[in-house]
Order: structure tokens, then C-alpha cells, then sequence
């Protein structure tokens, strides 16, 4: 039987289709050890860092996770941004991916620890497809201002008002640096700010992608994503999925979840009214794309 109608076209164009919701299987990866490659090629100068990014922060944005990104709404050559950048996944995935990568680090130390991770990691010809920029996230537009609308994707992980961060005054050895980049920039009160920045700096059809995670805090469950994407939508930005990246291994039909020594830590007599230890198994990421066919230039 053969369908004259043509308000349901079948998807056979070429252009990329992105469904309403799907799901990506991308365990958390990211570790500060440097790889025994990366030793070898850029030799024995370049040591273990004193300082160690915290699991939080080391699960924003796995190597997985920033991979699938990429490759999904990117291709070679493309100018990757990372706003609220507290780890190297991002950077050295779009490195290794052959994309040029800047990262918005207002923080020095953080800046230094995150080279430090990058150089361990990489080899020496590949550094030169990264950068840092000493700007926050709703600055970013200035920073990175050398490729205002140019940039194809803009990765962020907003931390939420009410996750855990070090004092201030917390500068001891081993102390993490994304942990205090966030005290002292207030990062989390910068969540929605950034978007009109990303808005800028992308190019028409370009992607924004942020990832979240619901928490509770004071009691309440804490979703920020809603809300991202209205203000999102003000901006000017069109929504265009929602993924679930899972960020544990799976095995068969089973989830490999594994407390580590902070949850058992947490655990209660089951007679308490307290919240169990949470574990991290999924991040949400809402795709959003700045309208436009995709060429390149900025604003006019």
C-alpha cells in the first residue's frame, strides 16, 4: 500500500536526527593517574600531581561521557568550549578526537593542576588542540572572544546550589582545587548566568550541552535541569533532546553499582529518619541548540 501523505516524511535525509530521549551507556572514567603511554612519551619530568580533584568533581564529566558528546554533535577540526571546567576529560577527549578545546578556568591552581593532568595524559602533539582561559563561565564570551561564534559545542556542568564544596581556607596538601575554584568564584550562583555567554559564542547550530544531576539538599530533591532549560529558552537556545547517560557499568541487565569508603561511611541504623547514602549512577544532559543552519560566523 502506498502513502501519498506528506505530513509524515519518512527520516531519509541525510541531516542528523536527534531523538526526543535516549540513553548512553558512558561509566565513569576520569582518573588523576597519568597512563603509562603518556609517562613514557613525555618522560619522567612531568610527576603525579600533589594535589587530587575529589570524586564530585572527577564524576562531572566523564572522559565516557565527554566522548559521546563530542562525537555525536561535533566533527574534526570543530572548537569545543567547556565552561565550569573542573577536571581534563573534556579537553583531552576533544584533544584525542582531533578538535581544538577551550576550557573556562578562573582559578589558578585549578588551572595548573588541570595542565598538569593534561600533560601526563597526552602527547606533546596533541596539547596545542587545548586552552585555558582565565574567565568564569558567564564570562566566556570574552574570553574566548578569538572565536566568538565559532565554537560548535559548549559542554557544561553548572555545580547546584547546596553541593558540597571545601572552605576557603581549606589550602592543605592533597585539598582538592575544583573544590575551592568553586568557593571562591561562587560557581554554583553562576548556574544560569552562563547562558547567554554560551549563546554567543556558538555558532548557528551550534550545541550547548548541560549536564546535571538531581541532589537533595535541606530535605528537598534539587532538580536544576527545569529550570536551565527555561532560562535557556529565553535566551534563545531551542531544546532539542534529553539524554540519560548512565554513568556505571552494566553488566547483562544489571548495574555494577559500588559504594566506595565515603557512602559505607554514611550508613545508618535502619531506624534513623535520615536520607540513605545516594549513589551515582545517571547524570541527565539536555541538549540545547542555538537556531541557525549551521555555518559559520558570529552574530551580525
Amino acid at each position: 500500500m502506498t502513502s501519498t501523505n506528506k505530513q509524515n516524511p519518512t527520516p531519509a535525509s541525510s541531516a542528523r536526527q536527534l531523538l526526543p530521549l535516549t540513553v548512553w551507556l558512558c561509566p565513569d572514567d576520569t582518573t588523576d593517574r597519568p597512563t603509562h603511554d603518556a609517562q613514557s612519551c613525555n618522560g619522567p619530568a612531568h610527576r603525579a600531581p600533589r594535589t587530587s580533584t575529589c570524586e564530585r568533581h572527577l564524576g562531572t564529566i566523564s572522559s565516557g561521557l565527554a566522548r559521546h558528546l563530542i562525537t555525536t554533535a561535533t566533527g574534526e577540526g570543530d572548537v569545543i568550549a567547556e565552561a565550569f571546567t573542573t577536571n581534563s576529560s573534556t579537553l583531552r577527549a576533544a584533544a584525542e578526537l582531533d578538535r581544538r578545546a577551550v576550557g573556562c578556568v578562573p582559578h589558578f591552581p585549578l588551572a595548573q593542576h588541570i595542565g598538569t593532568q593534561l600533560r601526563a595524559h597526552l602527547p606533546h602533539e596533541h596539547l596545542s588542540r587545548v586552552a585555558m582561559r582565565p574567565c568564569r563561565a558567564d564570562q566566556m564570551h570574552r574570553g574566548i572572544a578569538d572565536h566568538s561564534g565559532q565554537v560548535a559545542m559548549v559542554i557544561a556542568a553548572p555545580p547546584t546550589v547546596g553541593s558540597r564544596t571545601a572552605e576557603p581556607k581549606s589550602r592543605a596538601r592533597g585539598a582538592c582545587p575544583a573544590c575551592l575554584s568553586d568557593v571562591l568564584t561562587d560557581s554554583a550562583f553562576r548556574a544560569q548566568s552562563f547562558l547567554p555567554a554560551a549563546y554567543r559564542v556558538l555558532r548557528p547550530g551550534g550545541h550547548l550541552a548541560v549536564v546535571t544531576t538531581a541532589r537533595h539538599h535541606n530535605g528537598y530533591l534539587i532538580d536544576p535541569a527545569p529550570a536551565i532549560i527555561r532560562e535557556a529558552r529565553k535566551v534563545g537556545f531551542r531544546y532539542s533532546q534529553h539524554i540519560i547517560a548512565v554513568r556505571v557499568p552494566v553488566e547483562g541487565d544489571t548495574l555494577l553499582i559500588q559504594a566506595g569508603p565515603g557512602s559505607l561511611g554514611q550508613l545508618r541504623d535502619i531506624r534513623s529518619r535520615a536520607l540513605p547514602p545516594a549513589a551515582r549512577v545517571h547524570a541527565d544532559v539536555c541538549l540545547l541548540t542555538r537556531p541557525g543552519n549551521g555555518g559559520q560566523g558570529g552574530d551580525r
